[in-house]
């Protein structure tokens, strides 16, 4: 690409070393996708984001990855009282999350949620979620399985399908213990697992790559071809959208010259 779009992916908090980060493997992801990978920090518990170095830089940003985390998103964002099987919040990862959806969709900026980044693409629009897969679906499948996986089926009007190469099942790892209830608001289904867990959404607006998938697609991306394939339509969606703005920056900025 001629300008590599700048992909902003949401960090992590390590506790024992007091910092923010992201996972290798995202950052080779989306590396090897043609994109720039550029981390988005927490805010500590009570900072205003403003005051987080690095989060002026998202307005330049092209597309944003909302990556996985170890931890699950306050129920009370959807109404919901805590499951006993609830486990441990990060209100600032919570937060960063909804100030970076906020913007994404504001300015129709890609956006790619992967594991509890679907969780939380999904409650931002308005859905709920399973707690915990285990207690509240029956004959659930091994979801929280780092090791293995399970086959996902695929919507036939999905995009996850079209650039499966017309594949009705793919298979893809699988280290979750909770999952999207009641899609969100301009979201569909595009993925399930045999159990009927929901596995991908997407966005229903055509103009606006919005995508969340409960896999680890960074992790698989190099054996697995659907995988590697998000990661490309994200940097490429986020490299038009960057050309076509530019474009119109051009042709307003001839406008003007031309005025007298």
């Amino acid at each position: 690409m001629e300008h590599r779009p700048v992909i902003g992916l949401t960090g992590r908090w390590d506790n024992e070393q007091q910092k923010c980060f992201v996972p290798d493997d995202y950052l080779r992801a989306v590396e090897a996708a043609g994109g720039v990978p550029a981390l988005i920090p927490l805010a500590k518990a009570d900072e205003p984001l403003a005051n987080v170095p690095g989060w002026a830089r998202i307005e330049d940003m092209d597309g944003f990855v909302l990556c996985g985390n170890p931890s699950d998103i306050d129920p009370a964002r959807y109404g919901q009282q805590r499951h006993p099987q609830l486990g441990k919040i990060e209100p600032e990862r919570d937060q960063a999350d909804w100030r970076i959806l906020e913007h994404a969709f504001r300015a129709r900026k890609p956006v790619l949620g992967i594991c509890f980044g679907l969780q939380s693409l999904n409650v931002y629009r308005g859905g709920t979620l399973l707690q915990d897969i285990p207690a509240q679906v029956p004959g659930a499948l091994q979801h929280d399985d780092c090791e293995g996986g399970h086959v996902i089926a695929l919507e036939g009007a999905s995009r996850l399908f079209v650039w499966a190469g017309g594949r009705t099942e793919v298979r893809v790892n699988s280290t979750h213990h909770q999952a999207a209830e009641k899609i969100g608001e301009g979201l569909r289904l595009a993925a399930r697992a045999p159990d009927g867990v929901i596995e991908a959404v997407e966005g229903e607006d055509p103009g606006h790559f919005v995508i969340g998938v409960q896999w680890h697609p960074e992790r698989i991306w190099k054996t697995e071809a659907l995988s590697a394939r998000l990661f490309v339509a994200l940097t490429g969606a986020a490299a038009s959208r960057r050309l076509n703005e530019g474009k119109a920056a051009a042709g307003a900025q001839a406008m003007v010259d031309t005025l007298p």
